[in-house]
């Protein structure tokens, strides 16, 4: 099978919805949502935000879409280091998984955004990313017969801004929500997890105290929870020196060098590879590190100081049992359902036979 791109695969026909959206999810992933209020969520709004999404007249050279380098089967990651830009350029980091950003209150590894209406712009406008000004974005989108009725049902009349584009984006974004893995389930005693599967969780949420007996890999710290992800930004000892300084790029201060932000470990075993710069390709170099590897520094995370499983050691010391029941927990994590869900995917696409 082959994937054409274009507006042929949209039926002229189609009606666009119209109303307030309604979110669901869990009640236990809480209701401290981050939503603007200049911006509140409408069916018509999430539709013009998923096709502006994966939109390639957004890019410099009509190639490159935010779903490009965001792919749904990937839990929107794109299976790289470090992505591709217009310019042939690499990025500068790896591309985040784009998973229960409705509750985020900081973007990017370095958090220098705290909208999704404001993260929205940095890719587009970047040389080494989308590469285009928001200006010819929206005359691009505006000279089209297609858009500019979409962004009246939206915003009230079809001028097209780069403002506009933004929170259709971030509408599109919020609703990018993950909560039906095995683990989920679990969660709701829908399912029992297996034994390995509960050791792992076990230790994933139990900090070792070699004194008292009590072994653990003390992932809770930072990854606890029932979105497993906390807004917190750590140096989590990659490196004793670093080139990109993280969050200390943007204060200065020596003891934010390395700081990145902690990202969610939903569909954690779709995202490979891991790390802001994408060093480990596997699960088991992530746990590796963490069992073996932590470099110490100024900056070095007070949850991986002093805590291991081996008294007076450094890193945690898991052993290869552990170690193995670590990922099995971690892969309860995946969610098939948010990978696979038409209202998530690229509504240009149509499959042709070669």
């Amino acid at each position: 099978m082959s994937f054409f791109v274009g507006f042929s695969a949209l039926k002229s026909e189609e009606e666009v919805p119209r109303g307030i959206y309604s979110l669901e999810y869990p009640v236990y992933f809480g209701n401290r949502t981050n939503i603007s209020k200049e911006n509140p969520l409408t069916q018509q709004g999430v539709y013009l935000g998923r096709r502006l999404f994966y939109e390639t007249r957004l890019s410099a050279n009509n190639t490159i879409s935010c779903g490009s380098c965001h792919r749904q089967e990937l839990a929107f990651t794109d299976g790289k280091k470090l992505s591709k830009g217009v310019d042939d350029t690499f990025t500068d980091r790896n591309a985040m998984a784009l998973v229960n950003l409705l509750w985020n209150r900081k973007f990017f590894w370095d958090g220098r955004s705290g909208s999704l209406e404001d993260q929205a712009q940095f890719p587009m406008i970047s040389a080494h990313e989308m590469g285009q000004d928001m200006e010819t974005s929206s005359r691009k989108l505006q000279s089209t017969a297609y858009y500019p009725p979409l962004f009246k049902a939206v915003f009230g009349d079809d001028k097209i801004t780069g403002k506009r584009i933004t929170f259709a984006l971030a509408q599109f974004e919020r609703t990018l929500i993950s909560a039906h893995s095995r683990y989920d389930q679990y969660l709701k005693q829908q399912i029992k997890l297996s034994p390995e599967e509960m050791r792992g969780m076990t230790l994933f949420n139990t900090a070792p105290n070699p004194e008292k007996g009590i072994r653990g890999a003390n992932c809770a710290h930072c990854h606890g929870g029932p979105k497993n992800y906390l807004e917190l930004f750590h140096n989590n000892g990659l490196d004793s020196v670093y080139r990109d300084r993280g969050i200390g790029q943007i204060t200065g201060q020596e003891t934010d060098h390395g700081r990145f932000k902690i990202p969610t470990l939903r569909n954690i075993a779709l995202t490979a590879p891991y790390m802001h710069d994408g060093r480990f390709s596997t699960l088991e170099e992530v746990i590796e590190h963490y069992s073996e590897h932590v470099k110490p520094s100024v900056a070095l995370s007070a949850f991986l100081q002093n805590e291991s499983n081996v008294k007076g050691s450094l890193p945690l010391k898991l052993n290869s049992v552990e170690k193995k029941e670590l990922i099995a927990f971690l892969n309860t994590l995946t969610d098939s359902i948010f990978v696979s869900n038409p209202k998530f995917s690229n509504p240009f696409v149509t499959l042709k036979s070669r």
